[in-house]
């Protein structure tokens, strides 16, 4: 895998980027000019590996475009997708979690573009720029709170269950209407779900073929649309 970002230079960013977005939306123009000016954009590849698990924490983003794959590396090297993060968000924020080293590897799940800047400068905007760092806390408090429901998801459901759960989550979060139902926005792989729902790509494949043929979904490559959301959502409960 090439993990070198393209480097053609991106247009001069306006400050409109910014301004809806939590982290700055309280911020006034002159404000968000400022954090633009210290920031380096860089546009990546599908695939491309932002920062890796374990290396120093330098820099922390912010996704403009596209969806990050969060990966973990289990002691016995085996890949697991902790979270999908769309764009609008933080990412590689090692400081809010009191760590200097990246806690996971980020890696494109489709064409991005994102910001970063030093992390020297994350005690300032913490400091300085209303609301920065009550959304970054939140979005924090959010991810966690996802991963404990995918751990207790883990322990009680049954692989069915679980990757329907994983489906719905990932339609609720980055899902695009479609003629036929609702498109997961962004590529996705059997193996990617096997990763997610802690089982097997021969079980997933199973299963999305199962569900393709009763109408549930439909699964092309690398490309997932839920066409019965309610359907599934009965198979979580079951």
């Amino acid at each position: 895998m090439d993990d070198r970002p393209t480097r053609k230079a991106l247009p001069r960013l306006d400050e409109s980027l910014l301004t809806h977005l939590p982290p700055f939306s309280r911020l006034d123009r002159r404000q968000i000019r400022t954090i633009l000016d210290q920031a380096t954009s860089r546009r990546y590849e599908e695939g491309v590996a932002v920062f890796h698990e374990g290396a120093p924490a330098e820099r922390f983003h912010l996704l403009l475009d596209g969806y990050i794959r969060v990966v973990r590396i289990t002691p016995t090297g085996e890949q697991v997708t902790a979270l999908h993060i769309p764009a609008g968000q933080l990412f590689g924020i090692a400081q809010a979690l009191g760590r200097n080293t990246y806690p996971a590897t980020a890696i494109t799940a489709a064409e991005s573009i994102a910001l970063s800047w030093p992390m020297r400068l994350w005690q300032a905007f913490v400091t300085e720029y209303d609301g920065f760092a009550t959304e970054t806390y939140r979005t924090v408090g959010n991810r966690v709170g996802e991963m404990n429901n995918r751990i207790v998801e883990m322990a009680t459901l049954r692989v069915e269950q679980r990757v329907a759960t994983a489906l719905l989550r990932l339609v609720n979060q980055t899902g695009r209407k479609v003629e036929d139902g609702i498109e997961i926005d962004f590529p996705i792989t059997r193996q990617d779900l096997s990763e997610m729902t802690g089982t097997t790509l021969h079980t997933v494949s199973r299963l999305l073929s199962a569900w393709e043929k009763d109408g549930l979904v439909r699964s092309r490559r690398k490309r997932v649309t839920v066409r019965d959301p309610h359907a599934l959502v009965e198979l979580t409960q079951a």
